[in-house]
């Protein structure tokens, strides 16, 4: 088949390419700007665009399917050449559900730990050398794309985003893949800008549910009240297995897991990670796995990139990176670090980077999100408020949606990093943590190792 791709350099759109191109498809694609590393990525497999920019004239009439990125707008030009000769145009995730409505399809879904859920299970399964096609949401270890997809695999394991799947399909991806296997480990509102209401961000995940085929399982967090009101309040044809955080205790800064065979030391800790260790657990062994199985190859694994990342270590100073930027993420985020290094100085950095994040409105959200940091510091740019087009947030409007008077604020990127230059330990040393989905203006996190050394 020859697939061009619309918006061929994102995250997500270039491991599709190179997963089809990997498949033995023909792939070509267009884009106005693709960065590191899907440049050359894409560049070693011989399918990066010559030049940046949209050319209707890559459209004809050979070719099988186009795949519409979310970085394209409804008006870009090759979409509407695309349109004009009558080209079957798919989304990312709609694709994705072509290349395996064959298969048993295994959708984990929530505002908060899918991708490191859905890494904890293809841990699982490359440990036990068990072959599943996959799409998921991070670089990890030992795979080689984000997105794999074979004809002869039975298993498609998928991170079920709740985000819109493309410029001209507005629904949200994680409704179009009609799983046999479900999870669904929180609702958090988020995604302010296209779910106005909390009540209407729930929605989605009813209809999540209700997609589900008949006779299919929903593995779902009865600890999170909403995602329990609303597996509950379920009433389509499929078994629901609840699960909740396992018992565990820390130890000299090692996690120790209870299970059958007494405690367990594991390389994740944290309470919302243990929990979504429990999903995972349920789904491996709704996909074969049995729980002792499950229990050795678990122990080894380390994390997904960008999840609770150590980044630095000294003999007396540790430093984290995570992607957290929704409130109850960066809440469980901090705990996490605070619970599993007690007696260091927990200096927590959050940077407000999202749409949602940067609305006054939604601010009110993170109120006590970085009570359990010794120091709380955030980090907010001016000029990301005016890109986005939003109205101008204050450092008092702030301090007041998280309720900490000791809050320290920046929005110059140089300040801040001369903040981190100057931070000192105490005797019992300390633990930074670097919260964001962007890069606080420019910081270079392999820098950190030398701003820890004191």
């Amino acid at each position: 088949m020859q697939i061009h791709f619309i918006a061929i350099g994102g995250s997500a759109m270039h491991n599709l390419a190179l997963a089809l191109y990997n498949k033995g498809y023909q792939i070509t694609g267009s884009d106005d700007a693709i960065f590191e590393p899907s440049k050359s990525r894409l560049q070693k497999k011989g399918i990066l665009p010559l030049e940046l920019g949209w050319f209707p004239q890559k459209l004809n009439t050979s070719i099988d399917a186009v795949i519409l990125g979310m970085h394209a707008k409804a008006d870009n030009p090759e979409l509407l050449e695309a349109q004009k000769l009558g080209l079957k145009i798919y989304s990312y995730p709609e694709f994705l559900y072509e290349q395996s409505k064959n298969k048993t399809r295994v959708v984990i879904g929530g505002s908060h730990g899918k991708t490191t859920i859905t890494s904890m299970i293809l841990h699982v399964m490359h440990y036990h050398n068990i072959n599943v096609d996959y799409m998921v949401g991070a670089q990890l270890e030992g795979f080689e794309t984000m997105v794999h997809l074979t004809d002869e695999n039975d298993f498609m394991l998928l991170e079920g985003d709740e985000y819109l799947s493309s410029p001209i399909d507005r629904r949200p991806k994680f409704h179009l893949y009609q799983p046999n296997i479900a999870l669904i480990s929180g609702i958090a509102w988020d995604h302010i800008n296209v779910f106005p209401t909390f009540e209407n961000y729930v929605e989605q995940f009813e209809i999540f549910i209700r997609k589900i085929t008949n006779g299919g399982i929903l593995v779902y967090n009865e600890e999170d009240a909403e995602v329990r009101k609303v597996a509950e309040a379920a009433t389509n044809p499929i078994r629901k297995l609840p699960y909740a955080t396992p018992n565990y205790k820390v130890e000299n800064g090692i996690t120790l897991l209870e299970t059958p065979d007494g405690d367990m030391p594991i390389e994740v800790f944290g309470a919302h990670n243990l929990n979504n260790l429990a999903g995972a657990k349920w789904i491996c062994q709704s996909m074969g796995v049995d729980e002792a199985d499950f229990y050795d190859a678990i122990s080894s694994f380390k994390g997904a990139s960008k999840r609770l990342e150590k980044i630095a270590a000294t003999l007396n100073n540790v430093a984290y990176k995570d992607f957290a930027h929704s409130p109850s993420k960066v809440e469980a985020t901090t705990k996490a670090v605070k619970e599993q290094y007690p007696n260091k100085k927990l200096v927590a950095c959050l940077e407000l980077h999202t749409y949602s994040s940067l609305n006054p409105e939604f601010l009110k959200e993170y109120e006590g999100a970085l009570d359990a940091a010794d120091v709380a510091v955030v980090f907010y740019s001016p000029d990301a408020v005016k890109i986005k087009q939003l109205e101008a947030v204050t450092a008092s409007q702030i301090e007041a949606a998280f309720n900490r008077k000791d809050l320290i604020i920046y929005t110059n990127p140089t300040h801040f990093k001369a903040y981190l230059k100057n931070l000192k330990s105490d005797e019992n040393g300390m633990a930074l943590l670097l919260m964001s989905s962007g890069n606080y203006g420019g910081l270079n996190f392999d820098e950190v190792k030398d701003l820890i050394q004191q």
